[in-house]
């Protein structure tokens, strides 16, 4: 069991900042799925997990961890074949689910309940790793939970969602949640230095300003434009000083947002397609090619409707993180004005906190964190963006 623990230290789990709790139970499991494959009871394993926590905590982190290490024959030693096929999305016995559009229909869950059906081809289980499954329709819901309740022997399911009020209530009875917690910015900037080589304090400013999101924090740590986009988002509170102002505040920051969803996208699209053409042997020759270069139109095109999905769902996240981050200065705002002893996430504009903080009262900081509250609120219903952004930010100036 020693060496057990010492390969989840070092290997497929050490990336998991500041959730040692949820480690040490993951790594129970897998001793539990030993187990169970040499015909034990399996105390500790179970076929259905729910993985739970704010945004940025390590929820699909955590679950693909879990996988490899379910999947490895050294409980995740991180060096392995098997690791390195799971963590990079290859493993042929690891299902990958990400919903590419706002939410996943009843037929692709149905496509989904019987590839999972299936026994291992090479694996010691077969895994569905399905993140943001609260996007599930409720006939979609309906179709995964009959999975669940009556699992196929040798599969796992692990489901993401946010809230473990995200799903059917049926469904939760049926798994054993995990839940985590924001890590601390302290281990969020130890893993930047430690990991991606950043300079430390650029890497204590980057987990500052996310927050926690390990993910965030990486690319405001490594990513200029990413720093500077947050940035002008900061310094909107500052300029809001009649109506015009905040017509041009509210455009501003839509273009932001979009700027932000596209730089996600492209990169990601772009791979995409030279892979899928590259599966279907572009720039081969030989017998044979002209027939599989006519089939890769047919799948290039469906690649495409995917990724226009994925592009709404990535814009609706980059408006909500640009939101968060306002919600982020009038916290800072109310912080001052409190007198509380916590650290600001706002760098580089402690200038306009403290201006604001001396010339409103905490009432009106609260009003206008509703006001932001409201507006993620208004785009979750597909009010349009820009539209909802003019009633927040005319809401900011008015206090």
């Amino acid at each position: 069991m020693s060496e057990r623990v010492e390969a989840g230290r070092s290997g497929v789990f050490g990336d998991l900042v500041g959730q040692d709790a949820v480690v040490e139970r993951l790594r129970a499991a897998v001793g539990g799925a030993d187990d169970l494959l040499a015909g034990g009871p399996g105390e500790g394993m179970t076929h259905a997990w729910l993985f739970t926590g704010p945004p940025g905590s390590g929820r699909a982190e955590s679950a693909r961890a879990f996988a490899a290490a379910l999947q490895c024959p050294r409980g995740g030693c991180g060096a392995c074949d098997s690791c390195h096929q799971v963590l990079a999305g290859t493993h042929a016995d690891v299902l990958y689910v990400r919903p590419s559009g706002l939410s996943f229909g009843v037929e692709r869950t149905r496509e989904l309940v019987l590839q999972a059906a299936s026994r291992p081809t090479g694996g010691r289980f077969r895994i569905v790793l399905f993140e943001d499954a609260d996007r599930a329709t409720e006939a979609a819901s309906n179709a995964l939970l009959k999975a669940v309740e009556e699992p196929s022997p040798r599969t796992v399911w692990l489901l993401c969602t946010p809230t473990a009020e995200d799903m059917l209530v049926t469904i939760r009875s049926r798994c054993r949640e995990v839940t985590l917690r924001t890590p601390p910015t302290g281990a969020v900037a130890d893993l930047l230095v430690r990991r991606d080589g950043v300079e430390p304090g650029r890497a204590a400013e980057a987990a500052r300003a996310a927050s926690g999101d390990v993910e965030r924090a990486r690319r405001l740590a490594t990513d200029p434009e990413a720093r500077e986009r947050r940035s002008e988002v900061l310094g909107i509170p500052a300029r809001l000083d009649g109506t015009g102002a905040c017509v041009t505040a509210a455009a501003r920051l839509y273009e932001l947002a979009e700027a932000e969803a596209k730089t996600t996208t492209s990169d990601l699209d772009e791979r995409e397609r030279n892979d899928l053409k590259a599966a279907f042997g572009e720039g081969s020759t030989g017998k044979g090619v002209a027939k599989a270069v006519r089939g890769a139109a047919g799948a290039l095109k469906d690649l495409e409707e995917r990724q226009k999905r994925r592009a709404t769902r990535i814009k609706r996240d980059t408006y909500d993180v640009a939101l968060m981050d306002l919600v982020a200065f009038y916290r800072d705002v109310l912080a001052v004005q409190l007198g509380a002893a916590v650290e600001l996430s706002t760098a580089g504009h402690e200038g306009d906190v403290q201006r604001l903080a001396r010339s409103s009262a905490p009432e009106s900081t609260l009003r206008r964190i509703d006001a932001i509250m409201l507006c993620r609120e208004r785009i979750a219903a597909n009010v349009h963006p820009q539209i909802a952004m003019e009633a927040m930010t005319a809401a900011l100036y008015q206090g």
